[in-house]
């Protein structure tokens, strides 16, 4: 296993981590949370910066690091939902929204891998990514700041719109993924 893809399964290892830390209620939990987010993140672009610096890029790679977003991604938003960060029926509704946009994605590359191919994440994509990862660290800076406050305040407005900013991206991403690879799903 090369460089590349170790730092990649580095962000999968700190997932659960991530996941307790945010899930205790106290600032310096959430703060820690949000450290060990960042560097989740983070290794996003370095693994992808040295896969293509190193020449190792690799089919494993290109299939597990977009998943390994998801999975950071998503960890953030089912807790978002879990400690009601988000307003119960909105929330639900764009957790699914964004959950369903993944597993499309998920499934469009099994089919491609099922042909011999790859699909790489697209530009739609790593957009996608890097704005659910702002508006996941900037909701974790709210819970950090003011605890328990994001129940009606300016802090929930703030929450709400990011919520379905990062909705709007993710849907663009999802159809911008299904028009490109139609020619997969066409029935036999």
């Amino acid at each position: 296993m090369n460089t590349a893809n170790k730092i990649t399964l580095l962000r999968v290892v700190l997932v659960p981590i991530f996941m307790a830390l945010l899930m205790i209620d106290n600032a310096a939990c959430r703060f820690t949370a949000l450290a060990v987010f960042c560097i989740a993140s983070i290794t996003d672009a370095v693994d992808g910066h040295i896969a293509r610096s190193r020449g190792q890029i690799t089919t494993f790679g290109k299939f597990v690091d977009p998943l390994a977003d998801k999975i950071l991604t998503t960890a953030a938003f089912l807790v978002f939902l879990g400690l009601d960060v988000y307003r119960p029926v909105s929330g639900t509704i764009a957790v699914m929204i964004i959950m369903t946009r993944e597993f499309m994605v998920a499934g469009i590359r099994q089919v491609a891998v099922g042909e011999g191919k790859v699909i790489a994440a697209s530009m739609w994509g790593k957009l996608k990514t890097v704005i659910q990862m702002i508006a996941i660290i900037i909701t974790i800076l709210i819970m950090g700041l003011f605890p328990q406050s994001y129940e009606g305040g300016v802090e929930n407005i703030v929450i709400e719109i990011l919520l379905w900013i990062t909705v709007l991206f993710t849907v663009l991403s999802g159809a911008e993924y299904l028009i490109k690879n139609r020619h997969l799903m066409k029935l036999k």
